[in-house]
């Protein structure tokens, strides 16, 4: 049996979280509006689709249980890097009522996310800024998203300026990101938090808070 919207509601149950009905409602919009769009313009891997619940919808809901840690400020912002087809920070600017801020250089991209952002009800709380990651200053976040972006150590170099002393980077990671990690050690300190992935049995999900970089 394909992997739907009830399976992704089960295993979302597991992580403590109930998804209203209201909510799968949207995603379904989602669903089928990136699959409209992925036939124009290239979205996601196409041998993706048919999975699209577990592979982009459960990879990105699984960080909504962590936006709830503690995170020293008062603020509820969160920041997606390289957001391509909005995975994750479209799909948690669905499911919370966080402030998010979508960052992708690709303008088609970026009028897809808009589009999503519309027919869900999120836009008066989603802001696309249509252009490269450094090229957007002076934004503070609590918690800065990333998914397929770049390798850790150049993640984090995008991440800092955003994360700023007391915000927290969740980025999901495939099979490479204890390599990642042992690279990026090398010229970043850091608070590390790992946890498995529910939706890739290879991936990990990395929570990284009270991020410094090394003197050269």
């Amino acid at each position: 049996m394909a992997f739907g919207q009830s399976q992704f509601a089960s295993e979302l149950k597991t992580l403590g979280i109930n998804v209203p009905r209201g909510t799968l409602g949207r995603l379904e919009a989602y669903a089928a509006l990136l699959i409209k769009w992925q036939a124009r313009i290239n979205l996601v891997g196409p041998a993706t689709l048919p999975d699209l619940w577990r592979r982009h919808f459960l990879d990105s809901a699984q960080l909504v249980p962590l936006l709830s840690l503690p995170q020293g400020g008062g603020g509820r912002t969160l920041v997606d890097l390289g957001s391509g087809a909005g995975f994750p920070g479209l799909v948690l600017a669905i499911m919370t009522d966080w402030r998010v801020h979508l960052i992708d250089s690709d303008q088609r991209k970026c009028a897809f996310l808009r589009q999503v952002a519309l027919d869900c009800g999120v836009l008066d709380r989603v802001t696309i800024h249509a252009r490269r990651i450094e090229q957007v200053t002076g934004l503070l976040a609590d918690e800065v998203t990333a998914r397929a972006c770049a390798p850790l150590g150049e993640l984090l170099d995008l991440a800092e300026p955003f994360i700023g002393e007391k915000g927290t980077g969740l980025f999901l990671k495939g099979a490479q990101a204890e390599e990642e990690l042992t690279q990026a050690q090398r010229r970043w300190t850091m608070r590390l938090d790992r946890r498995d992935s529910i939706s890739d049995p290879a991936g990990k999900l990395l929570i990284v808070s009270q991020l410094k970089r090394k003197s050269q």
